[in-house]
């Protein structure tokens, strides 16, 4: 006998405009290997271990038509704990409020699913904070049980 929570589909696709978030497209490896390498938490990231991750992982991309231009993964076993990390909108499509639309997907999608959900960032507090997140030791690692999003 499986749940509600069973049931739920683990695909999902948000448009808005020409852009597109989805977990059902395709990834596009070398798009997010580049892109990891470029941040600080992911700079020396073997790539093979990146591959790995996105195979055992939920993943979001961001698109516009047929580039990906964001990324977003989730660890999560779907019922109890959800690690939300590797959020990323490439440097030419920054400042345009995608950031925000990306966590609030991944945040919506989560939201009932799963009872707690985390994060760690250095750098983006306001922006997690506005979608239910707060320090949980004071170092940047945030800590959200979700709710309806306001």
């Amino acid at each position: 006998r499986g749940t509600d929570r069973q049931r739920r589909p683990r695909s999902m696709r948000v448009v808005r405009g020409d852009l597109e978030i989805s977990t059902a497209r395709e990834i596009d490896v070398d798009f997010v290997v580049q892109e990891l390498h470029q941040t600080y938490w992911a700079k020396d990231r073997p790539r093979d271990v990146i591959v790995a991750s996105l195979e055992n992982s939920l993943c979001f991309g961001m698109f516009d038509g047929s580039t990906q231009i964001g990324f977003a993964r989730v660890v999560t076993d779907n019922v109890t704990f959800a690690w939300v990390c590797d959020v990323m909108v490439t440097a030419s499509y920054r400042d345009r409020g995608l950031g925000k639309w990306l966590v609030e997907t991944v945040v919506g999608f989560l939201d009932g699913r799963v009872k707690r959900v985390m994060l760690k960032t250095n750098n983006a507090q306001s922006l997690y904070a506005r979608y239910g997140f707060a320090s949980l030791d004071g170092e940047g690692h945030l800590w959200m049980e979700p709710s309806p999003l306001k």
